[in-house]
């Protein structure tokens, strides 16, 4: 036939030239090419997404998702066509309004709603300013404009379907017939009334129960008054408020009075000017009533069956439309009223598989219960009055029996789901992993559509379960125990385990629906042609076989395509004109409509399965999940279900961007958000890491016993099931569990290391600790370890360094500090390995710092060294005995005298004593004493700082030639970032080099800056000094005799046995008045052993002499002055040992006048070398 009409130009055409060949072929090159790059583009992102990416899908990480809702782009007329115009304009209509009608509920659903019920969230009453209410009204009356619009168009909607009908079902005799109507019943038609009908009854109900949104209003409507009082104030014209308070007025009259589907059903439905007439139409008033009983019948056998699908929203629609029927017919059909009612009185009549009950309540929306007997009574009063209150009053009974009945069931449901929705799990993972036979296709793809469907089935059931119960508890307001609401959260699980089990498969079930549809498809074209042929085999003809042949070719050619939602309304609406005539045998036509079913449920399986598991509901019970947390935490084994919670709190979020009250919704989100993470924190996480914190330390310390960490008497929680978690993604984040321990226990270590270096050593075990047991990656704190023996830290003593230098010994030859005193049993000590392990926690920088602080100090103690030296009494007597040694020097063999010294320190004496029994030259020696130590720790931090530069070096191979790193990382072209560390490395080992070879003469130094001030004209008394160090010798060596006498008595007050600060003091002091010669020419110490060495002779001469004489007394007391002598001579050979090795750091070989010569050739050098330039300055370290 298509031969026929061809063009001749075509003909002509078909000579083949090779064009369209060569043609070909490029295009087939262009598509390989793109097909090759398309295929690494998708292997590039599968790399970039994860290693395994597969059949299985993660439900937190979705980059891409698959839609597996069929759909194209033919339009209704497209659709509907047959020979029979007629058909095909009734068919039309009817999918038409169909469709207006799933347009209208789908956007009530989503925008709504949600609009609606988020009203005057996210917002605490603490946070609300006065004037919030008014400004968040003002912003939603535009929403609620738009949803007066929305009823409005409902309301034409529905008088519209009513004319449709009454039309067609005419009981005018007069009227011509469109179609024959006798056996015909457009049960779609009534279905899809009833659920707009129930769109108006969920706005009616979420209104009525929304007492914020009526407060909130009536405060808007108290402002507009004032506004209205003095519109000028407000900046609003005058002309324009009236308007707006009309508007307002016929916005609550038409929303807010709770009587939107009242007026629906109030509309005038006869036609004023003769057109349709509705109420007197008898044939539509039966056709109305029989739909109405055929679909409760339908809806009745299956409510609270295993296979129940959506029969409780049709139940709604069902009452609804009996509403409407009796209100537009005014008759009543009491038996169908009364069976109506008794679906809620039939309580507790099926096992735990079906939900327990038929149909206490039923959940609209979110949180909004419905009372099928409240609104009948309500809604039809007159006939509320055949019915008993007895019998009302026993509905309510049942209801707080079933909550009651519910209460103790429900951990027995949730174990019976558990195994139920584990057994259906198994299956699933079985049937979709076994590889499709082909003998065995048709078997398989039933056994695949059946799985899916009982997955469904599973999920709609678990679904009520936790609506009508969570909601009914609300509504009712009676507390939920801790059981329920653990059961109840089990069950949530369980709903998102259903969903996650289809999305992880989702490859598979993609591939197997597919196929499932059109093996469903030729199921039900195989029954419809077996039911044309009879109708064409039978010769008899009427309009009436016609209407139903052209129905069922219609249902063929509609069902021959994707099963769009479209095609299968028109295959339903067909199939009610096609199945009139007994075209079907009952046989074939219940295996028929169950295909249909099952067609229905395939085709739109994923977003019925998401509609069914979306969770958001939970948003109006979020008080449960603080418990719900708490026995997560209590049982940590099964920690891994937090997923499928957080999960089913994440389905909130679609439905909060529909609120419209707020700047914007992103304030609601964040306050969810905020909301959620802090009970996490507050329940779980914290919870966690102080437990994780304590079992540490305890595990640690167990050496101190602190409590029974018996696990057979206490009990043993394993909390490490926490860390195995993958991260929970959860709005724009993902909470890692492990992560957020682990910087917990992190934080919390550095700052107690911190506080307390001294412990580092337990908190490194403690990490090792949480590594080993919890498989936590702690980071290493990095913070300057310090050993056991750490000693005073060099930042105490440098703050203290006044009181430091007055209660230690210094130790010269051992370079050691002793405590003088201490009320312990043991005495501490500090030396170079301390100031060692105190530079390497504080840095280098802290030794000139320290420098510094004595230098300071000194500056005060030289201060009262002056004021000393300057007294008469002192001046005096010191010149005097100047100027006695000059006169008797050359008798003396240029010696000091012993008595002369001994003189001077009896007659200090006799200035006074303090309280304690100390003399002003034991003061003035405790100074130089003072000073001495000052210059023993400025020593010691010299050779602590030396010590650890050695420590530091020592990774480096050879001191003599260190690699230049920069040079080497510019030479291989590596980042600028990567040449800055090299030359910081190259700074940093160039600096350990220099300190390790020179280090600072921090003597030299301190020498430097004081000298000058001495050696001055102005302090001339300070030049006496040299002559008082005799007396100042023999008071210290009184002095040390007396300390070292104490340490063999019992009381050890004022004990020592060593006090090298007065002789570096001694030489330092002598430095800088450059008065090592004046001392020298005293030969003070040879005068002193000339002297005891004398005495010593005399003494054994005695003895020798006495011993013939027998005196034992005598005796005794010659052999102590004997010993007596020998101590005092030894005392001053160890101090002059002493001073002379303190001289030895000063340069006591040369004179002052020699240093500067010395510098001033070192400079003439350095000059002709020309190395002038390069020179460092002194170090300004105590200037």
């Amino acid at each position: 036939m298509a031969l026929e009409t061809l063009s001749p130009d075509w003909e002509f055409d078909r000579l083949d030239d090779g064009s369209q060949k060569i043609h070909a072929e490029v295009q087939l090159k262009n598509y390989g090419k793109f097909l090759e790059e398309y295929t690494s583009q998708l292997k590039r992102i599968e790399d970039a997404l994860d290693d395994s990416v597969g059949d299985v899908w993660d439900f937190s990480l979705d980059p891409i998702a698959l839609k597996l809702l069929p759909y194209e782009q033919s339009s209704l007329l497209e659709l509907i066509k047959t020979e029979n115009k007629v058909l095909n304009k009734v068919i039309t209509v009817y999918a038409a309004l169909c469709c207006e009608i799933k347009k209208l509920k789908y956007e009530a659903e989503t925008k709504f709603y949600n609009g609606l019920l988020f009203y005057g969230e996210g917002a605490t009453d603490s946070s609300m300013v006065e004037g919030d209410c008014q400004i968040q009204m003002g912003r939603f009356v535009s929403f609620l404009q738009e949803l007066s619009c929305f009823v409005t168009r409902c309301y034409e909607v529905v008088v519209n379907v009513v004319h449709q009908l009454a039309v067609l079902y005419t009981s005018n005799k007069n009227a011509p017939k469109i179609i024959e109507t006798s056996g015909v019943h457009f049960q779609a038609m009534y279905e899809h009334l009833g659920e707009l009908l129930t769109v108006l009854i969920t706005l009616d109900e979420i209104i009525d129960n929304h007492a914020t949104l009526k407060d909130h209003w009536t405060m808007y409507k108290r402002l507009l008054k004032s506004v209205h009082h003095n519109p000028s104030k407000f900046g609003i014209q005058e002309d324009k408020l009236k308007p707006f308070e009309k508007l307002l007025l016929k916005l609550e009259c038409q929303l807010l009075d709770g009587m939107i589907f009242q007026a629906c059903i109030e509309q005038q439905f006869d036609s004023v000017n003769g057109g349709v007439s509705v109420s007197k139409n008898s044939t539509f008033a039966e056709e109305f009533a029989y739909t109405l009983r055929t679909s409760f019948a339908n809806v009745e056998a299956k409510l609270g069956e295993p296979s129940e699908i959506d029969q409780r929203d049709k139940y709604v629609g069902i009452c609804g439309l009996f509403v409407l029927h009796f209100q537009i017919f005014r008759t009543i059909d009491k038996k169908f009223y009364k069976s109506l009612l008794d679906v809620c009185k039939k309580m507790l009549q099926k096992p735990v598989h079906s939900l327990s009950s038929k149909v206490p309540a039923i959940t609209l929306t979110a949180n909004i219960m419905w009372f099928a007997d409240n609104f009948l009574i309500q809604k039809i009063p007159a006939a509320a009055k055949l019915l008993d209150k007895k019998s009302i009053h026993t509905v309510k009974m049942q209801r707080e029996n079933f909550l009651q009945q519910k209460a103790q069931s429900l951990t027995k449901d949730m174990q019976s789901y558990y195994v139920f929705v584990s057994s259906w799990m198994t299956k699933m993972e079985s049937i979709l992993s076994k590889e499709q036979r082909v003998d065995k296709f048709a078997e398989d793809l039933s056994n695949r559509c059946n799985v899916f469907i009982q997955g469904f089935l599973y999920a709609y059931s678990l679904s009520t379960i936790i609506k009508t119960t969570m909601n009914l508890y609300m509504s009712m307001q009676k507390p939920m125990t801790k059981t329920s609401v653990k059961a109840l959260c089990r069950l949530v699980e369980l709903l998102k385990a259903i969903e996650h089990m289809f999305y992880r498969r989702s490859m598979v079930v993609a591939d197997s629906v597919t196929h499932i549809t059109q093996h469903l498809q030729y199921q039900a074209l195989h029954s419809i042609s077996v039911a044309k042929k009879r109708v064409i085999s039978d010769k008899k003809y009427s309009e009436q076989r016609l209407d139903v042949l052209s129905a069922l070719v219609l249902a063929e050619n509609t069902l021959n395509g994707p099963s769009t939602k479209q095609r299968r309304l028109i295959v339903s609406l067909a199939l009610s004109v096609g199945t009139q005539m007994k075209t079907f045998k009952d046989e074939e036509l219940i295996p028929l409509q169950l295909v249909l079913k099952k067609l229905d449920l395939i085709s739109e399986l994923t977003e019925r399965v998401r509609a069914q598991c979306d969770c958001c509901f939970l948003y109006w019970h979020r008080a449960i999940f603080p418990i719900y947390l708490d026995d997560v935490y209590e049982n940590a084994v099964d920690s891994a279900r937090l997923h499928y919670m957080f999960s089913a709190l994440r389905d909130c979020v679609p439905a909060m961007m529909h609120a419209r009250h707020l700047e914007s919704y992103e304030v609601l989100l964040e306050c969810y958000d905020k909301e959620i993470m802090e009970v996490l924190n507050e329940h779980l996480l914290d919870k966690l890491c102080k437990e994780i914190e304590k079992d540490l330390r305890l595990s640690v310390h167990t050496h101190l016993k602190l409590d029974d960490r018996n696990p057979f008497r206490v009990g043993m929680k394993d909390l490490a099931h926490f860390f195995f978690l993958n991260p929970i993604r959860f709005f724009n984040r993902f909470i890692d569990i492990k992560a957020y321990v682990t910087h917990y226990l992190d934080k919390t270590f550095y700052n107690l290391t911190t506080v307390a270096l001294h412990d580092w050593a337990t908190y490194s075990e403690m990490r090792n600790l949480a590594t080993q047991r919890y498989g936590l990656s702690m980071t290493e704190a990095h913070l300057p370890s310090q050993t056991l023996e750490q000693g005073l830290d060099v930042l105490e003593i440098m703050r203290n360094i006044h009181v430091f230098v007055s209660r230690y010994l210094y130790n010269l030859n051992n370079q050691i500090f002793i405590e003088r005193t201490s009320n312990n049993k043991h005495l501490n000590t500090i030396n170079i390995r301390h100031i060692a392990n105190s530079i390497r926690t504080h840095g280098t920088g802290i030794m000139n710092t320290t420098v510094n602080f004595t230098y300071q100090f000194l500056r005060k103690k030289f201060y009262i060294f002056s004021q000393f030296m300057y007294d008469e009494h002192i001046k005096s007597r010191l010149i005097k005995d100047i100027r006695f040694f000059r006169e008797v020097k050359d008798q003396n063999d240029h010696k000091y005298p012993f008595e002369r010294a001994d003189k001077f320190n009896r007659g200090i004496r006799k200035l006074g004593i303090t309280p304690d029994g100390q003399s002003y030259l034991d003061q003035f020696r405790q100074l130089i004493s003072q000073i001495g130590n000052a210059m023993g720790y400025v020593r010691m931090i010299r050779s602590g700082g030396l010590h650890c530069c050695s420590s530091a070096i020592r990774f480096v191979p050879d001191l003599e030639d260190i690699i230049n790193f920069e040079e080497l990382v510019k030479e291989e072209g590596l980042s600028e970032e990567t040449q800055k560390a090299a030359r910081q490395l190259d700074s940093v080992l160039s600096d350990l080099t220099r300190n390790f070879a020179e280090g600072t003469e921090y003597f030299k130094m301190l020498v430097d800056v004081f000298a000058p001030e001495f050696r001055s004209p102005k302090n001339m008394h300070l030049r006496n000094f040299y002559i008082i160090v005799p007396p100042l010798t023999l008071n210290f060596v009184e002095h040390s005799i007396s300390c070292k006498e104490k340490l063999n008595k019992k009381n050890k007050s004022g004990a020592a046995f060593t006090d090298d600060g007065f002789a570096m003091g001694v030489a330092y002091i002598l430095k800088l008045l450059d008065q090592y010669q004046e001392f020298d020419s005293l030969h003070w110490f040879q005068s002193v052993r000339e002297k005891y060495v004398k005495e010593i002779r005399a003494v054994a001469k005695q003895q020798n002499v006495q011993s013939t004489n027998q005196d034992e007394k005598l005796l005794q007391t010659m052999n102590l002055t004997h010993k007596r002598l020998e101590v005092c001579l030894q005392e001053f050979e160890l101090l002059y040992f002493s001073l002379s090795s303190a001289r030895i750091f000063f340069r006591a070989d040369k004179t002052a006048a020699e240093e500067n010569q010395e510098k001033k050739e070192e400079e003439s050098v350095k000059a002709s070398n020309g190395d002038l330039s390069n020179s460092t300055p002194a170090d300004p370290v105590v200037k």
